[in-house]
Formats: C-alpha cells, sequence, structure tokens
C-alpha cells in the first residue's frame, strides 16, 4: 500500500499585508499542523489559493514546507491545472524539491472528455517517478472523473495510488473501492463525508477542517480503523458543524478567517478571493466557540 497517510491537510497559503507568500508563516503552520494530527500536508490545492500562486511561488512553497515537516510528514504538491503540459512541467520541477507526491486536480474550465482525463493523468504520471492522487472536485472544475477512469488509471498506470474524491457521491466511491486494485487509496475531499466514505473503504482524508481540529479528526480515523464506529460515530457528530460551518462561503475563506481569529498570522487573500463581512462569517465564529477554541 501507497501510505501517504490517513489525515492529510490542503493547507492555505499565508500571505503578508503586501500580498506576497509568507513562507515563514507557511513553514510555522506546516508544523504545527503536523503536531495537531496531520500526517502529511497537501500545498498548493484548492484550499492554498493555487490559480494565483505562481509557478515560482509553488514552489517555493514547496521547498519551505518539506524543509519545515519533511521527514516527519508527507508533503504532496498540488501541481494540477487546466493545461496538461503545464502540469507536467510543475510536476516535473516540483520532484526536484523533495516533496513525497503530487495532487492533480482534473482539468478545469476545457471540459475534457473522459478519454482526455485519462490522458491528461497518464501523462502526468509518466512524467514523475512520485505517486500521484486524482483530484475530483465537479462542482469546481466542471467535470465528474468518472469512476471507470480513475479505475482504469489504477490499474494501467502504476504511480496513479490514490483519489481525492469531493463528488459527494457515495456510489463512485463505493465502486472505484470495488473495482480498483486494493492497493489504491480513496481519500474524501470533503470533511463532512469522511466517516461515511471510510464506511465504504476508504482511506481517509484531505481535510480543510484540520487546520482547527486535526487531533480530533486523527482520533475519529483511529477509531473507525480499530473498530470503534460508535466512537468514530460521536465525534463525527461532534464536529460535524464546523465542517458545514467551514463552507458558508467559497473555501478557504472561512478557514483562513478562522485561523485568523485563533492568532495564526496567515494573512488576507488574492483576488478574486476577499475576506466576507462579520456576519457571513458568524457560523464559523459560534462553532469555535462551541467547541472551546475561541
Amino acid at each position: 500500500m501507497n501510505d501517504l497517510g490517513v489525515v492529510l491537510t490542503a493547507m492555505v497559503t499565508p500571505f503578508k499585508e503586501d500580498g506576497r507568500v509568507n513562507y515563514e508563516v507557511a513553514a510555522n503552520l506546516a508544523q504545527e499542523l503536523v503536531a495537531n494530527g496531520s500526517d502529511g500536508l497537501v500545498v498548493s490545492g484548492t484550499t492554498g489559493e493555487s490559480p494565483t500562486l505562481t509557478e515560482e511561488e509553488k514552489l517555493k512553497l514547496f521547498s519551505a514546507v518539506v524543509e519545515a515537516v519533511g521527514g516527519k510528514a508527507t508533503v504532496i504538491a498540488g501541481t494540477g491545472s487546466y493545461s496538461t503540459k503545464e502540469s507536467v512541467k510543475l510536476t516535473t520541477l516540483s520532484e526536484k524539491t523533495g516533496v513525497d507526491g503530487v495532487m492533480c486536480v482534473s482539468p478545469y474550465y476545457n471540459k475534457p472528455t473522459q478519454e482526455g482525463l485519462y490522458r491528461h493523468f497518464k501523462a502526468i504520471a509518466e512524467s514523475t517517478t512520485l505517486p500521484v492522487i486524482i483530484y475530483n472536485v465537479p462542482g469546481r472544475t466542471g467535470v465528474n472523473v468518472e469512476p471507470d477512469t480513475v479505475i482504469r488509471l489504477a490499474r494501467d498506470v502504476s504511480n496513479v495510488v490514490a483519489v481525492k474524491e469531493a463528488s459527494g457521491n457515495l456510489d463512485q466511491v463505493a465502486k472505484i473501492r470495488r473495482e480498483a486494485p486494493s492497493s489504491f487509496l480513496i481519500y474524501s475531499g470533503e470533511d463532512h463525508l469522511t466517516l461515511p466514505i471510510l464506511a465504504v473503504g476508504g482511506h481517509g482524508v484531505i481535510s480543510v477542517a484540520s487546520h482547527l481540529v486535526g487531533s480530533e479528526i486523527k482520533e475519529m480515523c483511529t477509531a473507525y480503523a480499530r473498530g470503534d464506529v460508535k466512537r468514530a460515530q460521536d465525534i463525527h457528530l461532534r464536529l460535524w458543524p464546523l465542517f458545514k460551518a467551514l463552507f458558508v462561503r467559497t473555501n478557504p475563506i472561512p478557514v483562513k478567517m478562522a485561523l485568523k481569529m485563533l492568532g495564526f498570522e496567515v494573512g488576507g487573500f488574492r483576488l478574486p478571493l476577499c475576506e466576507v463581512s462579520e456576519a457571513e462569517i458568524a457560523p464559523v465564529k459560534a462553532e469555535l466557540k462551541s467547541l472551546g477554541l475561541l
């Protein structure tokens, strides 16, 4: 099994007041997350505002996080985009930074066919020796990576080792688990579906909420794995309102504002993302208080 960890945090990208990436805060945040339940970190994914980071910034970020937590946790580089050529280039460059794997979102906006998706992920995987995680998030990309395409890649390409499933479709997860090789890992891409996905054969979660409650999410996954379903269920139900609140506005706006409430100087956002009003973020503040975090 290509175990990259059970709880991976989809890490936010901290910015300075002038909008530049704050690599020092990123390194400190990485260490904090690994000390609090994260087995690994996904750097420059959706939560990291990847569409507005330059290639140079991404590579510097990968290096900074590897330097901070390499050897203690897995570091996964977000290298996917809507261009296969650019995805291949960033993947090959990221390998030199010492990351442990790459995660590639399915191409967004250009709406490829299933055959196009297959060829896209295959081309990326063949350009690297690193393990590759497919990231399926049709709500953002406009196209679902169908289970048959994921299964085909899992069977045909040895270093396509996992999928981050954010389709919200448990049937899709069950089909992949039933037909893909047993070594192929399925990660929940939505915190509120982690426990249900574990129940149909998921391995873990690539989480947003783990910025705030990482140790509890790790405990939930560990409890489920050892057969203590009641304990896992109790944790899931306790954290469920927070999982939902973190998506009252577009991710990563709520989690980044929550981190600032808790004293992490992660800075603001890059347009087109921006902060929201106190009233809009009130559900997050309420959940942080109810969990005793604030």
